[in-house]
C-alpha cells in the first residue's frame, strides 16, 4: 500500500514537473528604430492624439457626420463582428484545459448467427439467441498540459482577440480621419463655388464695359470676344464644382452606410482655425498608441506563442481518459443499484514518431511565420513614424504657403481694380483687364485648396498619431 502511494505521489510530482515546462520563447518587443522626437518638434510627455475626436473636431455639423458614421458604418459593423469571433475563441481556449466530458446512452441487441461460435455459446450458457447491453455514463478525456502546449494556445487565441480588437479600433480611427477630410474638401469646393460665382459676376461687369468701349470706338470685337471667354471659363467652373460637391456628399454618406444624398452645413471652411504647436509626444508612446501598430504587435504575440505550440506537438502527450456510469445486459437490472456500476480509467503517454516530417516542417513554419510577423510589426511602426513626420512638414510648409497664398489674392484684388480704372481712363488695354481677372480666379481657387490642405494635414496628423479611437 506504501508502495502504491509512493508510485502516485511520484507520478504526480513529475507531472507537475513537466508542467512547468513551457515550449517556445516568452515575447519580448524586437528592436526598433526610433528617432528621439518627432521632426523639430520638442518631445512631451501629452499628444494631441490623447484628446476624445469629439473634443478635437468641435464643429458641430462635423460632430454629428462622425457620430453618425461611427453608429451606422458598415466597416465598423464588420470589426465589431471580427471582434466578437475573435473573443469566441479565446474563450473557448481560455478553458482549454478543462477535461471534455461527455454523458452517453446506449442501448443495443445483438443476434449472432446460430452456427457462430457466440450463438451456440449463448444457447448453452445462457439459453437465448440474443444479446442485450444497456449502458448509461460518462466519458471523460484530459490532455494534461505537460510541455505548455494548451498554454500557448491560450496565448495565441488571446493575441488574436487583441489583434482584432486593435485592429476595429484602426477602422475608427480610418473612419473618423475619412469623415473630417472629405468635410473639409466639401467645405474646400463650396468655397472655390463662391469664388467661381464672384468672377462670373466680375467678368459680366468687364463684358458690359468692353461692349460701352466698342460702341465709343475704343476697343474692337476682339476685345469683347476675349472678354466673354473669360467669363465662360468662370462659367463652365460652376457645373464642375457643383458636380465635385455632389460627389462628396454621396461619399460622405455612403461612408457612414447612408444611401447617397445631400448634406445640410451652415459653416464655411475660412471659419475654421488652424491649430498651431499641437503636442506629439514621444514616438514610443505613439507605437503603443496607434491602433494599427498595436493590431501589429499582436499579430506578432500569437506568431510566437504559436511556434511554441509546434515546437510542443513534437513531444509525448499525455492523454487521461476514464468512463462510469450503469451497464447491464438485461434492462430490468439497468438501473440495479450497485451491480450495474462500472468503471474504467486510462493514461497514455503518445510519442511522435514517425509522421512524414509534418511536425517539423509545422515547427519550421511557425518560425517563418513569426519572422515576418516580427519584419510586418516594425514596418508598421517605421511607416507610422513617418507618417507622422511627412505629416509635421506639411503643416509647417502649408502655413507658409497659406501666407504667401494670401498676400498674392490680395495683390491681385488691387490689381484688377488698378486694370479697371487704368482701362476706363484709356491707359491700359483690355488684355491687362482680361489677365488681372484670369490671376485673381486662380488664386483664390488656390488660396482655398491651400486652406483645405492644412485642415487635412491637421486631421493626418491626429490619425498618424493614433488619435480618434477614444
Amino acid at each position: 500500500m506504501q508502495k502504491s502511494k509512493f508510485n502516485f505521489y511520484s507520478a504526480l510530482l513529475l507531472v507537475m514537473l513537466f508542467a512547468a515546462c513551457r515550449m517556445g520563447k516568452d515575447y519580448q518587443r524586437p528592436d526598433i528604430p526610433q528617432p528621439a522626437q518627432f521632426g523639430k518638434t520638442a518631445p512631451s510627455d501629452s499628444s494631441v492624439a490623447d484628446m476624445e475626436w469629439k473634443r478635437f473636431f468641435s464643429d458641430a455639423t462635423l460632430q454629428q457626420l462622425i457620430a453618425h458614421a461611427l453608429e451606422n458604418s458598415y466597416d465598423i459593423q464588420l470589426a465589431v463582428k471580427r471582434v466578437e469571433e475573435a473573443r469566441a475563441y479565446a474563450r473557448q481556449a481560455k478553458v482549454n484545459w478543462v477535461p471534455a466530458i461527455q454523458a452517453m446512452a446506449n442501448a443495443s441487441t445483438t443476434f449472432p448467427s446460430e452456427n457462430s461460435l457466440n450463438g451456440i455459446s449463448l444457447k448453452q450458457f445462457l439459453q437465448t439467441d440474443h444479446i442485450e447491453d444497456y449502458t448509461l455514463g460518462l466519458g471523460l478525456q484530459w490532455e494534461i498540459d505537460i510541455w505548455g502546449k494548451l498554454r500557448r494556445q491560450r496565448e495565441a487565441a488571446q493575441a488574436d482577440y487583441l489583434e482584432s480588437y486593435e485592429a476595429s479600433r484602426a477602422v475608427q480611427t480610418a473612419l473618423v480621419a475619412d469623415i473630417a477630410s472629405s468635410f473639409f474638401n466639401l467645405l474646400m469646393l463650396d468655397a472655390q463655388l463662391a469664388v467661381a460665382r464672384r468672377n462670373l459676376t466680375l467678368g459680366d461687369s468687364i463684358v458690359q464695359i468692353m461692349q460701352l468701349q466698342k460702341q465709343a470706338g475704343v476697343v474692337s470685337e476682339l476685345a469683347i470676344q476675349q472678354a466673354t471667354a473669360q467669363r465662360q471659363q468662370a462659367a463652365l467652373l460652376i457645373p464642375q464644382l457643383e458636380q465635385q460637391i455632389a460627389i462628396q456628399e454621396n461619399t460622405i454618406r455612403i461612408l457612414s452606410g447612408d444611401l447617397p444624398s445631400g448634406i445640410e452645413r451652415n459653416v464655411q471652411l475660412s471659419s475654421f482655425t488652424v491649430w498651431e504647436n499641437l503636442p506629439t509626444g514621444i514616438p514610443a508612446a505613439m507605437i503603443s498608441r496607434r491602433p494599427d501598430v498595436r493590431a501589429s504587435e499582436m499579430a506578432l504575440v500569437g506568431a510566437n506563442a504559436r511556434v511554441g505550440v509546434a515546437q510542443a506537438n513534437m513531444y509525448p502527450s499525455l492523454n487521461i481518459t476514464a468512463q462510469g456510469g450503469l451497464n447491464a445486459y438485461k434492462a430490468a437490472d439497468w438501473f440495479s443499484w450497485p451491480g450495474s456500476l462500472f468503471g474504467t480509467a486510462a493514461g497514455a503517454l503518445a510519442q511522435p514518431v514517425f509522421q512524414r516530417r509534418a511536425l517539423k516542417t509545422q515547427r519550421e513554419v511557425a518560425m517563418l511565420q513569426r519572422d515576418q510577423a516580427a519584419i510586418a510589426f516594425k514596418q508598421t511602426a517605421l511607416n507610422a513614424i513617418g507618417e507622422v513626420t511627412n505629416a509635421l512638414v506639411r503643416i509647417d510648409k502649408l502655413k507658409l504657403q497659406h501666407e504667401i497664398a494670401e498676400e498674392r489674392v490680395g495683390t491681385l484684388q488691387a490689381a484688377i481694380r488698378n486694370a479697371e480704372l487704368l482701362f476706363k481712363s484709356g491707359m491700359a488695354d483690355y488684355l491687362e483687364v482680361i489677365t488681372a481677372q484670369s490671376n485673381l480666379l486662380q488664386a483664390e481657387l488656390d488660396l482655398a485648396n491651400i486652406e483645405r490642405d492644412q485642415l487635412s494635414a491637421i486631421v493626418e496628423l491626429y490619425r498618424s498619431l493614433g488619435g480618434g479611437w477614444k
